[in-house]
């Protein structure tokens, strides 16, 4: 498994699909492009530091119910790709032990942000749907370049420049909308 950063998201306000980003810590900096829903994207935002809203979310609960039994989240695992759709693994420890939970990735995530642990993705999902990222790289899947995600220590511009890219994605370019699916799987080549 390889260990993985919430890079993005870009929330389409319109309500068509939105896009998180993970980004792999170490070289070649490989980015997981995750088609997700907006009510999802709306709980990772949140997550991440957002605005609370006046009640809490679903997410919200889940953590308040996983810390009133005693069940810690000790990571998440985006283990597969399967036809177009992502699927992960919530690694769970408590009072009855260890456990594996099957989960959406968006859903996952949303715990692990909240919960700050760590999120890490399968070779073999990176290897078929991580791109990189490249100033060069003109073949994105909106026609433009996205920002040299691999290297600099300003991680502040490196972040401005990846939500500009990010601005300028479609989402209908990666899957369907609405759900965890990853790059049109009838494409040549990934989204990047």
């Amino acid at each position: 498994m390889i260990a993985m950063e919430v890079a993005g998201l870009q929330v389409d306000p319109s309500g068509a699909g939105s896009v998180l980003l993970l980004r792999e810590f170490d070289e070649p900096r490989r980015v997981l492009p995750v088609m997700i829903g907006p009510l999802e994207a709306f709980s990772i935002a949140v997550g991440l530091g957002a605005a609370a809203p006046p009640r809490p979310l679903t997410h919200d609960l889940l953590v308040d119910v996983l810390q009133g039994t005693g069940t810690e989240v000790r990571r998440v695992d985006v283990t597969e790709l399967r036809d177009g759709t992502f699927f992960a693994e919530l690694d769970l420890v408590g009072p009855d032990g260890h456990r594996r939970l099957s989960s959406r990735p968006s859903d996952a995530i949303a715990l692990a942000v909240r919960l700050s642990v760590p999120v890490y993705a399968s070779e073999d999902v990176l290897a078929e749907a991580g791109v990189i990222l490249d100033e060069e790289d003109a073949d994105g899947p909106a026609g433009g370049t996205g920002p040299d995600l691999r290297s600099g220590p300003d991680i502040d511009e490196t972040v401005e420049d990846f939500r500009s890219f990010l601005a300028s994605l479609d989402p209908a370019d990666f899957a369907d909308p609405g759900s965890d699916h990853g790059p049109d799987p009838g494409t040549d080549r990934d989204p990047g």
